[in-house]
């Protein structure tokens, strides 16, 4: 793997993990209010995807991501992530939809600090919030979902959860409390000095 950039100025990256539906985006959407650069991994494979002129859809995902870990190794999104992070200059960046062992490894080998963040919700939560979203990549259908969440557990997306450093159950609750939690999250990564709400 090839070794950290002395261009990249890139000292902490935040990875956020989690299941389709989870609410993983919530996080990016506030850390971009906070002037954070987001790298989301999902568009990386959409913009490969359009820049073919093929239908954005989870099939044709599927194909490119399984064609860029067969051709790069299991880090290749990852790897394409992190360029994209350093391209910001920022020294704080988030990368979202970490999905492998690889690519944490990879990610904690080129950042000077790490810390994962993992979003989780029930299964049958996670299908209503999909079909809700209906972006053109859901499934629309019980059984396109449990096809998608398995091909997910097999990158090993529940192992990079397993090893998170802060866990956010996202599971009835209202969308503000969850967006207090990502901010009070945000806040103790960033340093940032926070009234302490009562738990």
């Amino acid at each position: 793997m090839p070794a950290r950039s002395s261009e990249c100025r890139v000292e902490k990256l935040i990875l956020v993990t989690g299941m389709p539906g989870s609410g993983k985006s919530i996080f990016g959407e506030i850390a971009r209010r906070k002037g954070l650069p987001v790298v989301n991994m999902g568009d990386i494979v959409r913009e490969i995807a359009q820049e073919r002129g093929l239908e954005v859809n989870d099939s044709n995902l599927a194909r490119i991501a399984k064609e860029l870990r067969d051709k790069s190794g299991k880090a290749a999104v990852a790897m394409l992530a992190y360029e994209k992070a350093c391209k910001t200059g920022s020294t704080v960046a988030v990368i979202e939809g970490l999905r492998s062992l690889e690519e944490l490894d990879y990610l904690r080998q080129n950042a000077k600090e790490a810390v994962v963040v993992a979003f989780h919700s029930s299964p049958k939560t996670r299908f209503n919030r999909l079909l809700r979203r209906a972006r053109k990549d859901d499934p629309s259908t019980w059984e396109e979902f449990v096809e998608r969440d398995r091909r997910e557990l097999g990158f090993g997306i529940g192992s990079v959860i397993a090893l998170a450093d802060i866990m956010v159950v996202n599971e009835d609750i209202e969308i503000d409390e969850l967006q207090r939690k990502v901010e009070n999250i945000l806040n103790k990564l960033l340093n940032v000095e926070v009234e302490r709400s009562p738990v």
